[in-house]
């Protein structure tokens, strides 16, 4: 596809090494300075975030570079790599079998990505054979989906996907969850409250709209930066990388 999709790599996938810690279970829905994201209606459960980094409240966060995770009991993180340039594309965050695939972009001072992005991942998802709508959730328009695959018997299956989208402050976050969460009203309220305290590190060097804000891995600062204009596709996951230090 066109905007914000990738070629799929040709090098398998290799899973993370978990990253457990306790549950930092204070509160941040009272921050003075609303985020990002944040607007009147939003579920009590939910932090006003995602938070640009500098309105986030003090908390102990997994550093990613360009994201910074909460700490969660449970929480599993898996990198992704483009296993050609060795750069970190986006961080799958699992819980109970269920995963919630987090990127940020680069985005223009004058406005947000999300109305177009999200149009731009409909009509590829049906243009391909699957199903999009959209519905109101509780970080503003969400595109549900169904993704076309195949299946080991050789026919096309289909996997349900939540697209979840948020614009900031110059830059712009994409979420996609995939599992058992988007049946079970409990589990989705733990993704929608681990995505509201995420904060977004994006940095003041130039960059262009829609290009990757570089990721790193956990106690790696720097990674390798995203090359311009190379795609991330919604239908296909990227590689996982084990060396999580």
């Amino acid at each position: 596809m066109g905007l914000f999709s990738r070629k799929k790599a040709s090098a398998p996938a290799d899973e993370a090494v978990t990253k457990e810690s306790p549950e930092d279970a204070a509160e941040t829905a009272e921050e003075e300075t609303p985020a990002a994201g944040s607007g009147t209606g939003r579920p009590s459960h939910l932090s006003p975030g995602p938070y640009d980094e500098a309105d986030a409240p003090q908390e102990e966060r997994i550093d990613l570079g360009g994201l910074q995770i909460p700490l969660l009991k449970g929480l599993e993180l898996r990198m992704e790599m483009d296993q050609r340039s060795r750069a970190v594309t986006g961080a799958n965050l699992v819980l109970d079998g269920s995963s919630l695939q987090l990127q940020a972009f680069a985005a223009p001072k004058s406005r947000g990505l999300w109305d177009e992005v999200r149009v731009s991942l409909r009509d590829s998802v049906t243009s391909q054979g699957g199903t999009a709508e959209t519905r109101q959730g509780p970080f503003g328009t969400e595109l549900i989906a169904r993704l076309p695959l195949k299946r080991a018997d050789g026919r096309t299956g289909y996997r349900p996907t939540r697209f979840i989208g948020v614009d900031g402050p110059r830059w712009f976050v994409r979420a996609i969850l995939s599992g058992p969460a988007l049946s079970d009203p409990e589990q989705a309220r733990r993704f929608e409250r681990l995505l509201s305290r995420v904060v977004v590190v994006r940095g003041s060097e130039a960059m262009a709209p829609q290009e990757l804000i570089p990721l790193a891995l956990p106690g790696q600062r720097s990674g390798v930066p995203h090359r311009p204009g190379d795609p991330l596709d919604p239908l296909a996951r990227g590689p996982e990388i084990t060396e999580i230090g």
